[in-house]
């Protein structure tokens, strides 16, 4: 039904200010290539973080002394209000989105995977975009997912993604610290290189984030080992997707 599937993953960084609230306008954004992309018969699954943040936001400071608990009440409060900002968003350019809420064990072989294929292809084949984001609420230690690094490279397997975007706060992979005035962006890496050798953190906090440029790279290497090429870029720019979809120079790209 379409030339192109593309699974695109958004992280906290990219959505929220110094002050770890939500950027609507960065939404807003990240809908309007979204749509672009289905103007050119190009369909995306959006892997979104942010549900822990808009929990905060809701409920401010909170008096669960359990990280894990309190983590959980912040993103069963957060996720309906950022799929209502997504729905709001996706509405305004004609378009329409739907949430899925998958576990580590929905991916495993069998009856949980199989029903995860059908849904999220389900969606696609009505034009509808799948939201994904673990579902913290329910999720336990043993099935839970890394990070959305991990939920994203999953899904591009899953429903076999012709590309996987991983957008961050920074513009791709450095050959050193990125702040460093000798330090390069890496435009095209092998997945078979070391490339961890490259990890220098920027070192700005991550808020309820989970995953770093370590987390990424990771992922991007396995996605690329399965014919999957991936791309690390900045996702505070205007037109980053539309630019990758484009061929552009943009990012740091690892493929085979």
């Amino acid at each position: 039904m379409y030339k192109e599937r593309v699974v695109i993953k958004v992280g906290t960084n990219v959505m929220t200010n110094k002050d770890n609230r939500i950027v609507r306008p960065v939404l807003r954004n990240l809908v309007r290539q979204i749509s672009e992309l289905y103007e050119r018969d190009i369909m995306a699954v959006l892997v979104s973080s942010g549900s822990v943040i808009a929990g905060k936001e809701v409920l401010g400071k909170s008096k669960i002394k359990n990280k894990a608990q309190r983590r959980q009440v912040y993103s069963s409060i957060g996720q309906p209000r950022m799929m209502r900002l997504y729905y709001t968003i996706f509405y305004d350019y004609g378009m329409k989105c739907a949430q899925v809420l998958p576990t580590k064990r929905d991916f495993t072989p069998g009856v949980h995977r199989e029903n995860m294929i059908n849904c999220v292809e389900g969606l696609m084949q009505e034009g509808v975009v799948p939201i994904a984001n673990e579902d913290d609420a329910v999720s336990v230690k043993t099935s839970m997912f890394s990070d959305n690094d991990e939920l994203a490279c999953l899904i591009a397997q899953l429903i076999n993604a012709d590309k996987l975007i991983i957008l961050t706060d920074i513009d791709g992979l450095y050959s050193g610290h990125p702040e460093a005035k000798n330090s390069s962006l890496i435009s095209n890496v092998d997945p078979e290189d070391d490339l961890q050798k490259y990890i220098k953190e920027s070192g700005k906090a991550e808020g309820e984030g989970r995953g770093g440029m370590g987390s990424k790279l990771d992922y991007a290497q396995e996605a690329a080992s399965r014919n999957i090429p991936t791309y690390i870029a900045n996702g505070t720019n205007p037109n980053t997707i539309i630019d990758i979809i484009d061929g552009k120079d943009v990012g740091t790209k690892v493929s085979l």
